[in-house]
């Protein structure tokens, strides 16, 4: 062959091998510097890795993009990639084999993705990788095998992520550390490496322990980019940094109560206390033997570094609460309880009808006994029964329930009827510590008409009922006559004359004197209700409400008042809408 022509068909092929490495992605950029011919990728319409990244590329920077996953082979017409950066996208899935066919990879650098766990046994296809930078990503775990494919590695950033446990194994089956802590055989120049671990939300308990034990006697070749890390949880270690804390090994559970049988008198709050001595701090729960809890309020918190108190409280206990309640523990290691025995003994078993629990002893008088029959998280039904000289002629016998806030100092004023015994409140604070007293008439509760008690917890819903209760309820029943009078006297600047009935069921008239809290003033017997409006007593809208009471209750034949009849029907329609 002619030598001209062989030297022009070796240009020719030279010239066609070199325009296909040269050539570069649509929508990149190439360029050559120090580490080598380079691609940048700063797309937003970037949505994969592509798939024909010239073979001469030493160096790909794709950053910014729309990259959600690095599917297996991403690379794998680039074997001779030494740098890979894929810093700010939105990767959240990296396949096992995604740095397959890269043995020269000396750089890896995925910093603020949404990587949540990262598959380290991938790094056995980069033996070379000496530079790892996963800070500002999701990671929440670190498993014991992690680093042990990574054994040339100098420099490792895994801060600002989610990790808040961890295993000191984790850098014991570290090759690197492995080679610090030989000591036989001859010595080897060991390179530095660097860890960065810092900006975590480390939960400072006794899992942690191996970890800051390593964090406290780590150095040279291994060197902390922060040695002040800082402990975020539990409560009691917020904000102490590693080298202030001491942790204690792990610990089941171990529970126990100051009294396993208690014998209280109904009517009481009854409070019973576990103690749990554990490490980490374990989860505990109250249950009864008998049946369901009602909305008892648990409490739990902890009195020392191991050991937690936590508290059942029972308002107004009664008979039927006896039996047996268990305090259990549990955490990782395993769970155990303690059983508490209670009997509730009613003083007033002798005199009082079955079921009841009386408050407190009886006082000569008009005595009113109160207990709660029933309880939810936002209220309680209260039922009482009138004992001593209440009870000789309950039909004419009126109540006063006192309801507000334990530390109130003035509380909400309910007028019951003859005939009622029961009464619901409702619309309660979540977790909130309540008072009820319930008098005969308008008198001053006694000693024991009093009941104390606590709301059940519920948060999912504590945004919405923040608001105090708020009872302005009037209830009115007349059974048999009621003693002329009001009822009910107190100072006000006026008097009204209240009279009621035809000529023929006798007439009588009393005066009344009301405050603004008390405005009703009634005589009546079982066919008449006189109800006045004046200054400071009813208005229009309450009055029509005590009309629509008493008109579904069957009692109204005669109802005066200062309004015409049309108006009340009027408003009574309204309200009841």
């Amino acid at each position: 062959m002619d030598p001209v022509c062989h030297i022009f068909l070796l240009l020719l092929a030279f010239h066609k091998i070199n325009t296909s490495v040269s050539s570069c992605i649509t929508g990149c950029s190439c360029s050559q510097d120090s580490f080598g011919r380079s691609l940048l990728c700063m797309s937003a319409l970037l949505r994969q890795i592509p798939a024909n990244i010239p073979q001469d590329i030493r160096k790909i920077r794709i950053e910014n993009s729309h990259l959600t996953e690095l599917p297996r082979g991403s690379f794998e017409n680039v074997s001779a990639l030494e740098y890979l950066w894929l810093n700010f996208n939105n990767i959240t899935v990296m396949h096992i084999k995604s740095l397959e066919y890269l043995p020269a990879l000396k750089e890896l650098r995925l910093q603020g993705n949404k990587l949540s766990s990262v598959p380290w046994t991938a790094f056995q296809d980069t033996p070379t990788l000496k530079i790892l930078d996963l800070k500002h990503n999701r990671l929440d775990v670190l498993p014991e095998h992690a680093l042990r494919y990574l054994p040339n590695l100098t420099y490792l950033d895994l801060s600002s992520n989610q990790l808040t446990i961890i295993s000191r194994d984790v850098f014991y089956n570290w090759p690197v550390y492995q080679r610090s802590q030989r000591t036989e055989g001859p010595l080897e120049a060991i390179s530095n490496a660097v860890l960065a671990l810092h900006d975590n939300p480390w939960i400072c308990d006794c899992r942690l322990r191996g970890f800051v034990q390593f964090i406290k006697s780590v150095g040279p070749p291994i060197i902390l980019m922060n040695s002040y890390l800082t402990c975020s949880g539990p409560k009691f270690r917020t904000g102490k940094f590693f080298h202030e804390v001491e942790l204690n090994s792990c610990t089941k559970p171990l529970t126990s109560a100051l009294d396993t049988n208690l014998t209280v008198p109904a009517g009481l709050n009854i409070t019973l206390t576990c103690f749990v001595q554990a490490s980490p701090s374990p989860a505990v729960w109250w249950t009864y033997a008998l049946k369901l809890l009602r909305a008892f309020n648990v409490s739990t918190e902890p009195i020392s570094d191991d050991t937690v108190r936590s508290e059942l409280l029972i308002p107004a206990a009664r008979p039927a609460d006896a039996g047996n309640y268990t305090c259990t523990a549990a955490n990782f290691l395993g769970n155990t309880s303690v059983a508490i025995n209670l009997r509730v003994v009613a003083p007033w078993a002798s005199t009082t009808p079955r079921g009841w629990a009386p408050a407190a002893p009886a006082e000569p008088g008009a005595h009113v006994e109160v207990r709660i029959a029933k309880q939810t998280v936002y209220g309680i039904t209260l039922e009482w029964f009138a004992a001593a000289a209440a009870a000789a002629e309950p039909g004419e016998t009126w109540y006063t329930l006192l309801v507000g806030r334990y530390d109130a100092a003035q509380k909400d004023t309910i007028y019951i009827g003859p005939g009622v015994n029961t009464y619901s409140v409702t619309d309660l604070l979540p977790a909130t510590k309540y008072e009820v007293c319930v008098a005969v008439r308008n008198q001053a509760p006694r000693k024991g008409q009093c009941v104390v008690f606590v709301t059940g917890s519920d948060v999912s819903q504590m945004e919405q009922r923040e608001k105090l209760i708020h009872i302005v309820v009037i209830v009115c029943a007349m059974v048999l006559a009621v003693p002329a009078g009001c009822g009910w006297r107190a100072q006000h600047r006026g008097q009204t004359q209240l009279q009621g009935g035809p000529t023929g069921h006798g007439r009588r008239s009393r005066s009344c004197d009301c405050t603004r809290r008390q405005r009703f003033c009634g005589w009546g017997d079982s066919q008449h209700v006189v109800l006045a409006e004046g200054e400071g007593w009813l208005s229009q809208r309450e009055a029509a409400l005590v009309h629509r009471v008493l008109t579904d209750m069957g009692k109204r034949q005669h109802i005066k008042t200062s309004m015409p009849s049309h108006s009340l029907q009027s408003l009574g329609a309204a309200e009841s809408a």
